[in-house]
């Protein structure tokens, strides 16, 4: 099984190797000098992919206050120019949320 923890920075390269375990919680830890090389600190979260023998954990970096702004500028002139209202908004939501349940 190969385990791959990557940053969305980082250039994938072969690097120094660790071995670690699965607890009876389903809990891996992560050993200090592979955290220490890519930054990582409590609370931070990895989206998780399972493919064959391998698990991917993807660390999450949100962006950040200005690129998401950005975003939200674009979003929005967009849903303006094509003519969606806040209530299309709620009631695609509201949809969404019924399928789900």
């Amino acid at each position: 099984m190969l385990i791959l923890l990557v940053r969305a920075e980082a250039t994938l390269q072969m690097a120094p190797y660790a071995t670690t375990k699965l607890s009876s919680k389903g809990q891996v830890v992560i050993p200090e000098d592979v955290r220490n090389d890519l930054g990582l600190s409590e609370g931070d979260q990895f989206v998780v992919i399972g493919q064959g023998d391998a698990v991917i954990l993807k660390v999450i970096t949100p962006p950040k206050l200005e690129e998401f702004q950005k975003l939200l500028s674009r979003a929005r002139a967009e849903a303006k120019r094509l003519g969606i209202k806040k209530a299309d908004v709620k009631s695609a939501i509201a949809k969404v949320r019924r399928r789900a349940k």
